[in-house]
Order: C-alpha cells, then structure tokens, then sequence
C-alpha cells in the first residue's frame, strides 16, 4: 500500500489554512505546480477529491478536511521526532520555534536572539508574534517550542514559568491634570477615556481588571490594534492609558506629548512568563530560555517573588 508523504501532507495542510494554491504554495517555498501536483498525487492515492479548485482560490471537501486534520497531527508528532533527536546531544541545538504575544515580542526578543546566536551556533530559530490563544493552540499542537505571554492563563497541558513582575505605568498628554496629580491611583482613571488595545489583546483584559473597569461604549469605539498606535492615540488627545514598564523601558517611542507617570503604590498589571507544552522534550530549554531572559531584564524590572 502506498502512503502519502510528508511534504503531500504538508501541501494538503497548507492548502487547508490559506485556501489558495498559490499562497499554500508559497508558505512551503515550492512552486505552485509542484504543490498542484502534490495535492493531486494524494487525490489519487486516496480515490477521492480533496480540494474543490475555485476562480479565486480553493476550498478543501469534507474528505479533505478530515485528511488535513490526521497530516496536521501526523506532522506535529513528526516535528516531535525531530525535536527529541536534535535535542538529545545538547541544549538549543537544531531548530527552535519561539513564540511571544505582540506586547512582549519587540521589548524581549531582539536581546533573546542576539545572545541565542551568541551562545549557541548551532541553534537554528524561528520566531512566531501571535496573541495568546493561538501561540498556545500551537504549542499545544507542537510546532512552538516555547512562548513569553502574559500571566496568568489558564492553559490545561501548558506549563508556565513566571519570569518577572510588569508594572503599568499612566501615559497621558503631555499636560494633563492626572500628570501633576500626587497620590495617583487606578481609581483616579474612572471617569477618564481610557484607551485600550483591541477586544482579543490580553493586556486590555489586564488593564480593565488592575482599574476594576468595564469596557464601556466609548472604549468600545476607540481601541488599538498595537502599542505603538496606543501611543499615538495618547499623544493625539484621545485619551490616556496604561502602558507596560517593560514597553517603556526597552524601546517604545513616546515622544514629547505623551507623559508617562508612576501610580504611588505601584501596579503590577501582569507577570511576564514562558510557557511550553507539558512533557515536551525541550523543556529544559524553555525554562533555560526563561532564565536567559529574566537575567537579562532583571536590571530594569522588579523580579517576580
């Protein structure tokens, strides 16, 4: 009996996940006759037809996608093959697929990276910048190794390592009333617009809770797709916010018109963490990783207790 193969698989996946053959091609760095070919290879190996070929893309048939469903498991455990070989002789060597949530990726990664490739020639990374659920759907489904997100998540299957305490800090404009208040609070934010990123981003969620907040019709209508655009959005007059410490300290552009304040007794908004699948062979290196970085931030965060 012939079996289809791995790279068939990986064709039929990705056909799956854009619905385009020429987009699916690209994602596996093939043309798209050669995945054309693929796809129609397992249609005739299966008997029946996997995807229904369309003037603006293509859309996979119940068979397919019961078949996509079986290659995407088959090709995780496969990816888990050669994580545990590659892994076996020594630390980050071989690939590693890191993820981080858009609120930590820019203020972590780039000092992660540059020692990885420092310490460790061998290691060979790719990075994923995604929201929460989705980086642990594919943690879960192993084609992440490891992630930074916020904590806390509740994840069944996922282990989490807590790397250091984030406080949020007020950024308003430049000359608001709350910039010369003394005793700040969260309390003093009630009756203020306050700007949030978009409905899905957990640091909104975060933000609402530490000021015991519900979004309301006006936070509903304003919001921001990063932080950047939060910023601006400040600077513009539209309100203020609550803006990550470690945003602050590691690279966010704030410019003259945003004043950033401390609130008297700090708020710790979030705790900055690492997480990976339970059991996963490379979980020595995720908790090495956490310690990388938590030695590397740790001069300018509070470490968590």
């Amino acid at each position: 009996m012939n079996l289809p193969t791995l790279r068939q698989l990986q064709f039929l996946v990705a056909l799956g996940e854009t619905s385009s053959f020429s987009r699916a091609a690209e994602a596996c760095h093939v043309t798209q006759p050669t995945l054309s070919a693929g796809i129609k290879e397992l249609e005739d190996m299966f008997g029946v037809s996997l995807a229904e070929r369309e003037s603006r893309g293509a859309t996979l048939t119940h068979a397919g996608k019961i078949a996509a469903a079986r290659a995407s498991a088959l090709l995780a455990d496969a990816h888990a093959l050669v994580q545990s070989v590659t892994s076996a002789g020594a630390l980050f060597s071989g690939p590693f697929h890191l993820g981080a949530i858009p609120t930590i990726a820019p203020f972590v990664l780039p000092q992660t990276v540059s020692v990885l490739t420092r310490c460790y020639p061998d290691l060979k990374l790719y990075l994923t910048e995604d929201r929460t659920s989705r980086l642990v759907d594919r943690l879960r489904a192993r084609t992440l190794d490891a992630a930074f997100i916020a904590l806390p998540w509740d994840a069944p299957g996922i282990d989490t390592l807590t790397l250091f305490d984030d406080e949020f800090l007020l950024a308003a404009p430049a000359g608001h009333p709350l910039t010369r208040k003394n005793g700040l609070s969260p309390e003093d934010l009630k009756d203020e617009d306050l700007l949030l990123l978009d409905d899905g981003h957990c640091l909104r969620e975060h933000a609402l809770s530490v000021c015991r907040l519900k979004p309301g019709p006006g936070r509903e209508q304003v919001s921001a797709t990063s932080l950047g655009t939060l910023v601006n959005m400040v600077a513009g007059g539209l309100g203020v916010s609550l803006i990550p410490r470690l945003a602050t300290d590691h690279g966010l552009a704030l410019g003259p018109d945003v004043a950033l304040r401390a609130f008297v007794t700090p708020v710790i908004g979030r705790h900055i963490g690492i997480a990976w699948k339970a059991g996963s062979p490379r979980a020595a290196e995720a908790r090495e990783l956490g310690e990388l970085v938590r030695e590397q931030l740790r001069p300018h965060t509070a470490t968590a207790g």
